[in-house]
């Protein structure tokens, strides 16, 4: 079995605490934060799942491989009661894998993502990154450009935008799986299974602005997390951690201190 890709931060130094990014993101997306929980004496695993980052590509793209990709993870650096975040897409991930290996996990952190179903509702921004040929293409402005016509929110094409390398000289390239990704799009809204409890401390951070986690969901959220603790990180939206980066850490050391 193939094994993700990390940056680990603050290596032997104290608890073990694994960060998932989210859906068309990566690991470096979490390096700030990262190097932060590592400075308060945290082992960090900022990991790229897969299809994502510098992982391996793989046509079978679900949470039940994610999930299993993770365990692999664990088992390989031997961690065990690990505190684990996820956002969105990771968020699915992290409250799948809590309920489905609850030994493994003391505490979970769910940024921005309820249990619950989600239409899709990435079909712009994968066309606009389908759009992208980089036999024309050749620097991040003529992708910006490009992404321009389909996205109009800057700080999106930004983060979509950490994507693109050189992969050899005068030749980009995206780090994602995009065609896997694309195909696979609707796996990335499933619901967490109807049976999956995870009895432990949870805190879920919801963004003031978003509306991934409304006041509907929350019976929901109790329903699988029993011990659960909603928290709203004002002034930002799904992107939380980077909007409001201060409030998000805060409200982290306060979960886990």
């Amino acid at each position: 079995m193939r094994l993700l890709n990390s940056n680990i931060l603050g290596k032997g130094q104290g608890q073990a605490f694994v960060i998932l990014h989210g859906f068309l993101g990566m690991s470096d997306n979490w390096k700030t934060h990262g190097k932060k929980l590592s400075d308060s004496g945290f082992e960090v695993h900022l990991i790229d799942q897969r299809n994502h980052g510098s992982s391996f590509w793989d046509d079978t793209f679900n949470y039940d491989v994610l999930v299993e990709d993770l365990k692999h993870y664990c088992e390989t650096y031997s961690l065990e009661n690990i505190i684990l975040l996820g956002h969105s897409m990771g968020g699915k991930t992290a409250m799948l894998f809590a309920a489905e290996y609850p030994e493994l996990v003391s505490k979970l952190i769910v940024a921005d993502i309820s249990p619950r179903f989600y239409p899709i509702h990435h079909e712009t921004i994968l066309a606009g990154l389908n759009a992208l040929d980089f036999n024309i293409i050749k620097s991040r402005g003529d992708a910006d450009v490009v992404l321009s016509k389909y996205i109009p929110d800057f700080g999106t094409r930004q983060f979509l935008l950490k994507n693109l390398y050189w992969k050899e000289k005068g030749q980009l390239a995206l780090r994602i799986n995009l065609e896997t990704l694309t195909k696979n799009v609707a796996e990335v809204g499933e619901a967490l299974p109807y049976e999956a409890k995870f009895e432990k401390d949870t805190l879920f951070l919801r963004g003031e602005k978003s509306n991934y986690i409304i006041s509907q969901d929350e019976s929901l959220i109790f329903k699988h997390f029993s011990k659960a603790k909603i928290v709203t990180i004002e002034k930002a939206g799904h992107w939380l951690h980077a909007e409001n980066p201060n409030a998000f850490f805060d409200a982290l050391i306060d979960f886990v201190a």
